[in-house]
């Protein structure tokens, strides 16, 4: 039977060892119209799945560190020259960015990556995506960002400081909105029971 030429599939986690991933979990897939570069400065869990058109920059001395029981929805890039965790059970839904460089829009330094960087004032932090955290359509997470255990941020949302655990957060500047419950620790408990 002729393979679907619209349905490229997924790469595995014995794939992705045979192409040089830092490390990778089990259950674990990639679809296979991903860009991923610098795939030895990425860990992954088990347990989770990255879907189409995603875009993952790792440059030196960045990283991606994914935990277990994540998604990250088609379409998101995450930009982690400066590092980037995912704790387990989080998520990023379609579309999401984050980024841990940021040129500075003050005017007092130039912009752009073609500048030699002594003419340039980069923003450089890391950024945390707690477990239990989940990231909703289009939003963009700035640099040095945390988003604490169980915070929720909604779609279109601009994230530029941290968010407190277990809330809700939605906007642009996001803003909480209220308290998330906290029911899926019991279903946590649940799942690592049957598995």
């Amino acid at each position: 039977m002729r393979q679907n030429p619209f349905d490229p599939g997924y790469y595995n986690e014995n794939e992705l060892k045979d192409f040089g991933i830092g490390s990778v979990g089990k259950n674990v897939l990639i679809a296979k119209n991903c860009t991923l570069i610098r795939l030895e400065n990425i860990s992954i869990g088990d347990n989770v799945r990255i879907d189409g058109f995603s875009t993952i920059i790792a440059a030196d001395p960045g990283f991606l560190h994914i935990g277990s029981w994540v998604h990250i929805g088609g379409y998101s890039a995450i930009f982690a020259s400066a590092g980037v965790t995912l704790q387990d059970f989080s998520g990023l839904s379609q579309g999401v960015k984050i980024y841990t460089t940021s040129d500075n829009y003050d005017g007092s330094v130039m912009t752009n990556p073609t500048v030699p960087q002594e003419f340039t004032g980069v923003i450089r932090a890391p950024v945390e995506i707690g477990k239990h955290a989940i990231v909703g359509s289009q939003s963009i997470i700035l640099p040095g960002v945390t988003l604490g255990e169980g915070c929720a941020v909604g779609a279109n949302s601009l994230v530029s400081k941290n968010a407190e655990a277990w809330s809700v957060y939605f906007g642009s500047p996001a803003r909480r909105l209220k308290k998330r419950k906290m029911t899926l620790l019991e279903l946590e408990a649940k799942l690592r029971e049957k598995t």
